[in-house]
């Protein structure tokens, strides 16, 4: 999987090269004086699976706490220093993409302290079709709600579970994958927004869209049932004016009149797929949307368009096309699944809703178009890679706000977009009060991985959590950060490590600290351990006699007073369990639709007699840097049955990834503790395009290639890669490819450019960049460990040699 790197220098304005990508306008002026990269700084305050979870959503309080989400149901507070503690728990199912989602903070938060979260609650299932919360998914889907609830927020920072006031319930179909949404934010007159995605599962359809109403088939495979339906609160942006018991009314100006038959009056927006993160510039109030689209690798004239993401700007009610158009009103076929047969296509202006698994209104709003859609590199500005849009803030510069880490004036009114597969943040300047029109995107200094969510704190600096790069499950990139403007001065950026984060008493802990300061100050440094401890050394060792949990903090100070502040989490009592995933290795080869082995070792230092029924592994499809969880199983062994070839598109970037899970019973009073163990298993037949890594070539647009696009500009020496990759069961490739060149040589090497070679294949000249052959080699079997697979490329001449559009593997 191929990571993309995210360190973006501010101060380069780009002007959009398409007008239809947000009506570009190429006369805009520039701004007169951008900021610099090093301008800004960005601050890590809290990091790592221990303080982060699985991140999914964050709310800053109005004294710049912070407040963010795990999908397991845990609801943290990071506090301006960087301090986490756990505020909460609530009780979630968490199958599929559910769990604990959105959290948001109420206006009047420092009158009510009210908060609300979004979340998955664990509703009894009816009897003999599915089996524990959040286990094995091999039953028939049962309906299920995600809701929205008020709590308060105690003076502690605690959650009162006690408080929860019921707000509203949207529907689910649960034991199927997938689109959730639930972000939530506020406009200007306190109304609360609330995104829900569509509920659909997206893996039967070709990468099209999902409207299959087949009456023997699970209404989940049908998003006009939800998306496109005006009587459902899923695919929506959802407005509703919350009173202090929890009850709401619905404010005037929404898609449909209150008491309008066939129609939910809470709905602002429809025809949505997941809008995962949306933002409200209060100012304006318009709705900014990161919309998620379908999988399609290429458009096809009998189904409909490509896969395509977009970023959406709503000014007023609307219907925004799924599931019948998408980006700017790019319609799909109507297509019939039971005979295989493409219809007309639909009618973006004005879209009719005839599905069987229809409860609202017939004739729908007409489709507004996205906007900004993206796909590929069709906003060069964006890059190229996963697309995976998060909507972020607008930010508003306060001339009386006394900050010195405030964004400059010059950045007024942009809006920042984010991307969780690309990792970037970009800043959009637009006409924020009229119709929005791009005048140009540039790059900002972002040094983390996937983003997951943005707000500007009421200091006016830029908050960021980061994802990390686990498949649902945080991991040591998961972070919360805060990026400031530092053009009146650095402050240090800590980070402070442990060795060990768990164990018996008396514990030992070697502590280190790094911290930068971009002003060159001379730093100091104090750890405060937790237990009453402390210590002026930068990397001091500490024992711990008593159990319980401890935030060791480290202070860094610069010669200015400037400070910045970093922790690491220490349970004592209580030691993580070692969960090992022997099988499937990291980098089985295996085909979709394989019933896959599953084999786990877990220790544990406390609990003796390791139940395995509590050893949790999950079936995700690997989506370029994201994943959908399929299926899961308990157990320590045992197999789970992967999904078909024909519920995915073939030539998009999917693989497997196992996740296997186990939670001790806690010792000495203290929590119980998680730990993960993942491998990703490849698919044996792979795009060649969505390497990991290369040399001299680059990716090339074919009209006749698979998924559209080849390995093109190779020339002798040239090279791919994939990782991980088990190699010690092949026994042929075969490659399809294409030469107007010279040709050359494939080698199939492990481990390095000049590894081990298993075996190679001649390209001969096809006649055309798009007449495409197969050819194919027989390997000799490789290394039974986890390693890098090189497909080196040979040949002599001047010219590209050839093309590689896909290969595929054999195995015994």
């Amino acid at each position: 999987m191929a990571l993309l790197t995210g360190a973006l220098l501010a101060g380069t304005s780009l002007t959009l090269s398409a007008p239809t990508a947000g009506a570009a306008d190429p006369d805009a002026g520039r701004p007169a004086a951008a900021p610099a990269a090093e301008d800004f700084q960005q601050v890590t305050l809290a990091k790592g699976e221990e303080e982060m979870g699985e991140p999914m959503t964050m709310a800053l309080l109005p004294d710049g706490q912070v407040l963010h989400t795990s999908r397991d149901g845990a609801l943290r507070l990071t506090d301006t220093g960087g301090t986490t503690t756990l505020a909460g728990t609530l009780d979630v199912y968490s199958h599929d993409e559910e769990g604990l989602q959105g959290v948001g903070v109420d206006p009047q938060f420092e009158e009510n302290r009210a908060i609300y979260l979004y979340y998955a609650p664990p509703l009894d299932t009816p009897a003999g079709d599915a089996p524990e919360n959040g286990t094995a998914a091999d039953f028939e889907p049962f309906d299920g709600v995600n809701r929205l609830s008020r709590f308060v927020l105690n003076e502690d920072g605690t959650l009162d579970k006690d408080s929860e006031k019921k707000v509203l319930d949207v529907p689910a179909n649960r034991g199927t994958c997938c689109h959730v949404g639930g972000d939530i934010d506020f406009d200007a007159d306190g109304n609360l927004y609330l995104s829900t995605g569509d509920d659909s599962n997206p893996f039967a359809s070709d990468g099209f869209t999902p409207i299959d109403e087949r009456e023997d088939r699970n209404p989940a495979f049908d998003a006009r049932r939800s998306a496109g339906n005006s009587n459902d609160l899923r695919g929506k942006v959802l407005r509703i004016k919350v009173a202090d018991d929890g009850s709401y009314t619905v404010p005037e100006g929404n898609l449909f009149e209150e008491g309008t038959e066939k129609t939910r009056p809470e709905i602002y927006a429809m025809g949505f797929r997941n809008p995962f993160r949306i933002s409200v510039d209060k100012p304006t109030g318009v709705v900014y949307v990161g919309d998620y689209g379908p999988d399609a690798g290429a458009a096809d004239p009998e189904r409909g368009p490509a896969g395509q993401v977009e970023f959406a700007r709503v000014t007023e009610a609307g219907n925004f096309g799924w599931p019948y158009c998408t980006g700017k009103n790019d319609a799909y076929n109507d297509y019939d699944f039971a005979t295989g047969t493409s219809g007309e296509k639909f009618d973006c202006a004005a879209p009719k809703n005839t599905s069987r698994h229809n409860t609202g209104l017939t004739d729908l709003p007409p489709a507004q178009e996205a906007w900004i859609p993206y796909d590929g590199d069709s906003v060069p500005e964006f890059g190229n890679g996963s697309e995976s849009p998060m909507a972020g803030p607008v930010y508003h510069y306060d001339a009386d706000l006394d900050s010195q880490v405030k964004f400059p004036e010059e950045f007024d009114g942009n809006f920042f977009a984010g991307e969780f597969g690309r990792q970037w943040i970009k800043r959009i300047e637009h006409d924020g009060a009229g119709d929005g029109t791009v005048q140009s995107i540039n790059d900002f200094p972002w040094t983390g991985t996937q983003v997951m969510d943005m707000q500007f704190g009421p200091d006016g600096a830029l908050y960021v959590l980061d994802y990390g790069t686990g498949y649902f499950n945080g991991d040591e990139n998961s972070a919360l950060y805060r990026i400031e403007n530092a053009t009146e001065g650095n402050s240090p950026v800590a980070e402070a490590k442990a060795d060990v984060t768990s164990g018996q008493a008396p514990l030992e802990v070697k502590f280190t600290s790094e911290a930068s300061d971009a002003d060159g100050d001379e730093l100091t440094y104090s750890w405060d351990f937790g237990d009453g401890a402390t210590s002026e050394e930068q990397n001091p060792t500490h024992t711990f006699e008593e159990n319980g949990t401890y935030a060791a903090t480290v202070t860094v100070e610069d010669t200015t007073g400037r400070t910045g502040s970093a922790s690491a989490h220490i349970t004592v009592g209580n030691t993580a369990p070692e969960v090992k995933l022997e099988l499937p290795k990291d980098g089985q080869l295996f085909t979709f639709g394989d019933k896959v082995p599953f084999k786990v070792t877990v220790t544990d230092a406390e609990d003796t007699e390791i139940d395995c029924s509590k050893v949790t592994v999950t079936h995700i499809l690997g989506h370029d840097s994201h994943g959908h969880p399929v299926t899961s199983a308990n157990g320590c062994e045992g197999t789970l049955q992967t999904s078909e070839d024909g519920e995915h598109d073939p030539n998009a970037n999917i693989f497997g990834v196992f996740d296997a899970e186990y939670t001790d019973e806690g010792a000495n009073g203290q929590p119980p503790l998680t730990t993960h163990d993942q491998s990703v298993t490849q698919p044996k037949h792979r795009q060649g395009e969505f390497y990991d890594d290369s040399e001299g070539v680059e990716t090339t647009n074919r009209e006749s290639a698979h998924g559209g696009k080849v390995v093109g500009e190779i020339n002798d020496g040239d090279w791919i890669s994939f990782k991980p990759y088990v190699l010690d069961n092949v026994t042929e490739l075969a490659a399809r490819v294409a030469s107007d060149g010279p040709g050359g040589t494939i080698e199939v090497r492990e481990g390095a450019v000049d590894g081990t070679l298993l075996g190679s294949v001649d390209v001969e000249p096809t006649g055309g960049w798009e007449t495409y052959t197969d050819v194919s080699t027989a390997l000799e079997a490789g290394s039974a460990d986890s390693t890098d697979l090189f497909l080196v490329f040979k040949g002599e001449g001047s010219d590209a040699l050839f093309e590689l559009d896909d290969f595929t593997f054999t195995t015994s």
